[in-house]
């Protein structure tokens, strides 16, 4: 800082993400858009890590940690498998926490399939022998895929949902998200017991646990006002909104969810250019 009494741009992240001991942040729409980086984000998630530990808190189950750190390493940003808290990572681990190793039918891509083999559940060989259908986002979704699903529940199996996002974007635009899944299988008369992506609790209790902090001392970075900011807001922990995704300033006033902070994206934030949405005491 120089003589002036007034802090320059560089100075304002210290006084708003120095205020935080770690960082959830989303991927689509924050990170990345479709397969690329969004402008400036590579080099302010090197930055954001300056101030504490970042974690990568996605709803997208279509990849496994391993999958989305390779995918994540290849666009130039610098993080492991441990870094990442994917949606199908989440499936598997509240399933492995609350009823041990169990007998899966998966609705969803390689993502899921891969977590839950790594969390050591089965994947069952045919439609009746599974206790849960884990559904998730599906690009190749079909008829005959939903049939059997239909099967599994018929025979009793329970529902278990990565997430509900009902879009997913894209460099093309919005596109189903694994909301259109779940919407499906609520169609057939079989709702989800549990949903363990933004904004469900699950979410965050177990990203809170992995970095050891209380909800006061992280903070939600999103791009979605109904998965990543009421999320946020419902487990206690402070949220930004940038506007790179699907959500707008608009939305903010329509939904009544209202972030602690926006910023027109991730590079915004950390050069200090986020503003509150609302007074602070």
């Amino acid at each position: 800082m120089g003589e002036s009494a007034s802090p320059d741009v560089a100075a304002v992240p210290n006084a708003v993400l120095g205020r935080y001991g770690a960082f959830l942040v989303d991927v689509d729409g924050v990170l990345t858009r479709g397969n690329d980086a969004l402008p400036g984000a590579t080099e302010a998630f090197t930055a954001l890590r300056t101030w504490g530990r970042a974690l990568v808190l996605t709803n997208n189950s279509t990849r496994s940690r391993s999958e989305l750190a390779e995918h994540l390493g290849r666009l130039g940003f610098a993080v492991s498998p441990d870094d990442i808290l994917g949606s199908a990572f989440l499936a598997a681990r509240y399933l492995t926490l609350h009823y041990g190793p169990v007998d899966v039918w998966v609705l969803g891509e390689d993502g899921v399939r891969d977590e839950m083999l790594l969390s050591d559940h089965r994947l069952a060989t045919r439609p009746e022998g599974a206790t849960w259908v884990v559904a998730g986002m599906d690009r190749d979704v079909t008829y005959a895929k939903l049939s059997q699903a239909l099967r599994a529940l018929v025979g009793g199996a329970r529902v278990l949902a990565t997430n509900e996002d009902a879009t997913f974007p894209t460099a093309d635009g919005l596109v189903p998200g694994a909301g259109a899944i779940v919407g499906a299988l609520r169609g057939m008369g079989f709702a989800a017991e549990h949903v363990v992506g933004k904004p469900s609790f699950a979410a965050f209790e177990v990203a809170l646990d992995v970095l050891g902090l209380p909800a006061n001392r992280v903070l939600m970075i999103g791009d979605r006002l109904d998965t990543d900011i009421a999320g946020a807001q419902a487990a206690g922990l402070d949220s930004v909104l940038v506007l790179s995704g699907v959500d707008s300033l608009d939305d903010i006033g329509r939904s009544g969810v209202r972030p602690t902070w926006v910023a027109a994206s991730l590079a915004d934030l950390c050069a200090g250019k986020g503003e509150p949405s609302r007074p602070r005491l």
